[in-house]
């Protein structure tokens, strides 16, 4: 297990806000992994918290095994493999540097995106837009994931225009990150990242994810959430140009 403190000075508020985001926070967790790789490698911190992701997408699927679209679940599963094939392949051929300029990008993107979003902004497809988007969105939402966790944006682009009731919506969304997680583990294995050492530090994080799932389900019925929201999208956006700055400076 690492025992470095300023791994677990950024990680813990890292998986805090990862359990806060399956709680009801939703999107807040993508500063997970930019968070964490300002201690470690990118590749190193996402595959110790894909292992907490999967214990968390078990309260979501079950609650939700009943309310779900299988048009798009039939669309988007199999194009998501393939941009998890695509992420794995670049983790693969490219320097450790890479991949931070790349988690940088992604996390600016993301955070900028969601700002736009808060401000009534919309990027979506159309409704009756053709399944080759829908497919290619799903490369997108597979390979964002696989390389920062954060396929949601792709995937919100082809799902929310086509106006599924809110327990469809939520449990489509569960369903889907939950297996595109799971399609993540040979491409982690094959990377030779489930160490013990790795293995070890997803479980001690672990506890403290469900906790903090478990008082995001609480916080959301109480509090507004715009400033919450506001306030880690633009700190997302610092730390996103703090990993570009470190891939530029050589890691």
């Amino acid at each position: 297990m690492l025992n470095d403190p300023v791994f677990y000075a950024l990680a813990i508020p890292a998986v805090i806000l990862l359990g806060l985001a399956k709680g009801g926070f939703a999107g807040v967790g993508a500063i997970a992994l930019p968070l964490m790789a300002l201690a470690i490698s990118p590749v190193k911190a996402a595959a110790i918290l894909l292992p907490v992701l999967i214990v968390q997408d078990v309260v979501g699927v079950w609650a939700f095994r009943r309310s779900w679209d299988r048009s798009i679940l039939a669309l988007m599963i199999p194009s998501a493999a393939v941009g998890i094939a695509l992420g794995y392949l670049l983790a693969a051929q490219v320097s450790a540097t890479t991949i931070l300029a790349v988690l940088g990008a992604i996390s600016i993107v993301f955070a900028i995106q969601r700002l736009w979003l808060a401000r009534g902004g919309r990027i979506q497809a159309p409704s009756n837009a053709p399944v080759a988007l829908g497919a290619l969105l799903g490369v997108a939402s597979g390979f964002t994931s696989q390389i920062a966790h954060a396929g949601q944006p792709p995937f919100q682009m082809w799902v929310l225009p086509k106006g599924l009731p809110p327990a469809v919506l939520v449990g489509t969304t569960a369903i889907f990150f939950a297996t595109i997680n799971w399609l993540k583990v040979p491409a982690y294995l094959a990377l030779g990242q489930f160490t013990s050492e790795n293995l070890l530090t997803a479980a001690a994080l672990t506890p403290v994810a469900i906790a903090s799932t478990l008082a995001g389900v609480w916080l959301v019925r109480r509090i507004k959430p715009e400033r919450f929201y506001t306030a880690i999208y633009v700190l997302m956006i610092a730390v996103g140009a703090q990993l570009l700055w470190k891939a530029l400076a050589g890691g």
